[in-house]
């Protein structure tokens, strides 16, 4: 591992870097905020594919794009004299320290959760007009209901057992069956965004990251689904032409072997 001065050394080359490429490169002299942004959202996504692939050695590559990204934003910052990445630093380091006054401070915190619940007070001390203020609009749906579940509960607006949770969800799936059957569209979706809402609370309880657990579950249908149009394929068939019947049997086989 490097050291600590190692590691600072390797940050200024990264600076160094950058402020070569915002003079020299065609490329770099043109991006802007807006023209980086979605090329940020991209990478993040990568480093979470990463992640969840346990790889270790594209995760370190994943933080070092993420990196840059974040020394470039500052770089076009302090071109408009606006902020630069020494501004970007010390405010995040101020706001650690003062959103962490058990360890900064004189409060005494029991666990975790009580962490969590002066962590949200205090933001609303330094000005938040609501807890779910910081919940980005652009998150995906799913990620966003966990994001605001969180917040709420941080605040003390919670369940208080799983059971509850999942007795909620129960009431939920009835009140959707309910809406199929009198077949109107628009309630039906209402009563599906809340089942939805209620299965994310519920893995919440169950300390399961919704957002892992439905990206497992699409890496691992996908695994299979290939299984079968392998197998399709070495028997000469196209996927279109075979029965149910004849998938399932190919399917049942991916199960025991694909995963």
């Amino acid at each position: 591992m490097n050291t600590r001065e190692n590691q600072l050394n390797a940050f200024d080359r990264l600076l160094t870097i950058m402020d070569e490429l915002r003079e020299q490169c065609p490329w770099d002299k043109k991006q802007t905020m807006e023209s980086l942004r979605h090329l940020t959202i991209e990478e993040t996504y990568e480093l979470g594919d990463a992640i969840l692939e346990n790889d270790l050695d594209e995760v370190k590559g994943e933080l070092g794009d993420l990196l840059l990204h974040i020394v470039f934003y500052a770089k076009i910052g302090s071109e408009t004299h606006d902020f630069d990445i020494g501004d970007v630093a010390n405010q995040i380091c101020d706001k650690l320290i003062s959103r962490h006054p058990h360890i900064y401070g004189d409060v005494e915190v029991a666990d975790e959760d009580e962490v969590k619940r002066n962590w949200e007070n205090l933001k609303l001390k330094e000005g938040k007009t609501s807890v779910l203020q910081g919940v980005p609009k652009s998150l995906p749906a799913l990620v966003k209901a966990s994001r605001i579940q969180d917040k709420v509960a941080g605040v003390g607006f919670d369940w208080e057992e799983p059971q509850q949770v999942f007795e909620k969800l129960q009431e939920e799936l009835e009140e959707l069956q309910h809406e199929v059957t009198e077949n109107n569209q628009e309630k039906m979706e209402a009563e599906f965004g809340d089942v939805l809402f209620s299965m994310i609370n519920y893995a919440r309880f169950l300390k399961i990251d919704p957002e892992n657990a439905l990206e497992r579950t699409n890496k691992k249908f996908i695994k299979r689904f290939q299984y079968l149009e392998g197998k399709a394929k070495e028997t000469g068939k196209q996927m279109k032409d075979m029965t149910l019947a004849e998938m399932d049997v190919y399917w049942e086989e991916a199960k025991r072997i694909a995963d």
